[in-house]
């Protein structure tokens, strides 16, 4: 079934769904003692298997273990994979914080370990035309992200030859202003200017990022920059006298459409609420045997009984 268009706007060209800051922990063991990461992304998961188009890629960006245990990677392989076969969408890694390099390439790549340092866990893929690059911006050590000069350097040659659709920049930390949490300053991407000079002039529709634990937007080098909410706890952006405060509660996901012209980024919270106003998907049918003018009429109208709560 496919999803029913009454726009004036085409389809979109492609569909993403932009995870992040999954968190897992191996062996049932709770974040911070009281997240529970794996029902929380097992959530998201099904939020997505709802959605009419669905995702032809999956996008995670970073965070993904949060201790980079090997167990919690193939926890997280065996919780997303089955519904990314499902949707028939691709998987796409991006290195976080919290991850270790090591376990992280062993794990979700089939890196061999044990066989001298792990370097940067740099990838380009190809969905449908439109290019997705994994970028890793993680410090081995430390929560900070920095680009060293040999990927800004493979950055701008991938970039140079631009693709069909254009493409996806995805990396853990958003080169962005966080005026909501000053305490994310002190742990941001370093040197930006030096990947605003990479990007400069290429087909970069989009940033995707995480991190921040918060929806926020922005733009870099002229690009529109998303950052996804964390599906294992919110950082509260207006907490009461606190420095910091991880709540459980408010976990999110992005979806990402690409236009010919644009992008658009929608947030899809994950957990379900109460509905107090709908319409049975049965009406859909009835719309689509009208005319346009029909359906303006059916549902634009303040008197029409389509209307009310609109």
């Amino acid at each position: 079934m496919s999803a029913p268009h009454f726009s004036q706007y085409p389809r979109p060209s492609h569909v993403v769904a932009h995870i992040s800051d999954t968190h897992l922990l191996a062996d049932g063991v709770l974040q911070l003692g009281a997240v529970d990461t794996v029902a929380h992304l097992r959530q998201a998961l099904d939020r997505l298997t709802r959605l009419d188009p669905a995702p032809q890629a999956l996008v995670l960006t970073g965070d993904l273990a949060d201790r980079g245990e090997p167990a919690a990677y193939r926890e997280l392989r065996e919780l997303v994979q089955p519904v990314a076969a499902e949707l028939g969408a691709q998987l796409i890694w991006v290195m976080g914080n919290h991850d270790e390099r090591e376990a992280y390439a062993a794990e979700l790549f089939g890196t061999a370990p044990g066989e001298g340092p792990v370097g940067p866990q740099d990838r380009v893929h190809d969905v449908d035309g439109l290019r997705v690059v994994s970028l890793d911006t993680t410090v081995p050590g430390y929560h900070h992200g920095e680009l060293d000069d040999g990927q800004l350097a493979w950055l701008a040659a991938e970039l140079a030859t631009p693709a069909p659709h254009g493409t996806l920049l995805a990396l853990h930390h958003p080169p962005i202003p966080v005026p909501m949490v000053p305490a994310a300053g002190l742990i941001e991407l370093l040197d930006q200017d030096r990947l605003a000079a990479v990007l400069a002039g290429t087909d970069v529709i989009g940033i995707l990022g995480g991190h921040f634990h918060f929806t926020s937007h922005s733009t870099f080098a002229g690009i529109p920059v998303s950052v996804a909410g964390a599906t294992c706890f919110l950082e509260d952006p207006a907490p009461l006298d606190r420095f910091t405060s991880a709540v459980d509660a408010h976990q999110s996901v992005n979806m990402v459409h690409v236009y010919g012209d644009r992008v658009v980024h929608s947030v899809v919270p994950v957990p379900d609420g109460p509905e107090v106003a709908g319409r049975p998907a049965s009406v859909v049918a009835l719309l689509e045997g009208l005319s346009a003018e029909q359906r303006r009429e059916a549902v634009s109208a303040k008197s029409s009984p389509l209307a009310e709560h609109s």
